[in-house]
C-alpha cells in the first residue's frame, strides 16, 4: 500500500493530530503517555540530504555512541569541503584517508558497496517515495552493512512514513517495558502484538515511546 506523503508542516501537524487521536482511542495506556508528552514533533527530527548522504550517515552511526558517531561523521564530511560527499567522492577516497578520520575497515567496505550501488543505479529518494515500505526494505538491505533497522530509520526520519514499527529497536522496547510495567524487555512478538493496536500509525506510537524514556 502506498503511504501518504506530507510536504508541509501544516499538513504534517494535522496528520499527527489524526494519528494521536486514533492512538488515544485504540490504546488507553499509550493515550496517557500522549497526553503527558503533548503534540507529536516528529517533523522536527526529519533529516536532510539524498539517499547516499542518509545511508552513509546511518552506516557511520552503527554500533557507536551518539557522540562518537557524530564526531566521526563530522570528520568524514570535512574530507569534502564545500559540498556533501557523493558516491564517486567516496569511491575516489583512499581507504587510509577514511581510516584517519575514524572510519573502521568494515564500514569502509559498507560505504564503498553503497557508493558502487548508487553509481550503478540505486533508486533516488524521489523514486523510493512511490514504493511501499517492504519493497524499500527488501531493496536497500541488499547493500552491505544495511539491515532492516537502518532502512526503517530511513523510512521514519527521511521518507516520513507513518506506519513503521522497528521491532528490534532497543529504545522502543525499553519504552514499552517502562510504559506497560513489564518485568523485562518485550520480545519481538510482544512488540508486534502491541503494534496491531497502533496501525496505521506505528511510527507515531514509536516516537511517543522513545519520548517516554525522557519523561
Amino acid at each position: 500500500m502506498l503511504q501518504p506523503h506530507h510536504d508541509d508542516k501544516v499538513s504534517k501537524a494535522m496528520s499527527y493530530d489524526v494519528a494521536t487521536n486514533f492512538l488515544k482511542r485504540s490504546d488507553r495506556v499509550l493515550g496517557q503517555l500522549i497526553e503527558q508528552v503533548g503534540p507529536c514533533l516528529l517533523n522536527a527530527s526529519q533529516q536532510n540530504g539524498d539517499l547516499f548522504a542518509s545511508l552513509s550517515r546511518a552506516i557511520l552511526h552503527q554500533q557507536l555512541s551518539t557522540k562518537a558517531a557524530a564526531t566521526i561523521h563530522s570528520r568524514f564530511l570535512q574530507l569534502y569541503p564545500g559540498h556533501s560527499p557523493t558516491a564517486l567522492d567516496v569511491l575516489n577516497t583512499p581507504a587510509e584517508v577514511l581510516r584517519q578520520v575514524g572510519v573502521s575497515r568494515p564500514k569502509i567496505i559498507y560505504l564503498r558497496d553503497l557508493a558502487t550501488r548508487v553509481v550503478s543505479g540505486l533508486p533516488t529518494l524521489e523514486e523510493l517515495k512511490v514504493m511501499d515500505d517492504e519493497s524499500i526494505i527488501k531493496l536497500l538491505t541488499q547493500v552491505k552493512g544495511i539491515g532492516c533497522w537502518t532502512v526503517q530509520m530511513l523510512l521514519i526520519f527521511r521518507l516520513n512514513r507513518f506506519d513503521v514499527l522497528p521491532v528490534d529497536d532497543l529504545g522502543l522496547r525499553a519504552g514499552i517495558k517502562k510504559l506497560y510495567s513489564l518485568d523485562e524487555l518485550p520480545s519481538r512478538q510482544t512488540v508486534e502484538r502491541l503494534g496491531q493496536k497502533w496501525k496505521p500509525y506505528c511510527t507515531i506510537a514509536s516516537w511517543y515511546l522513545w519520548r517516554s524514556l525522557e519523561v
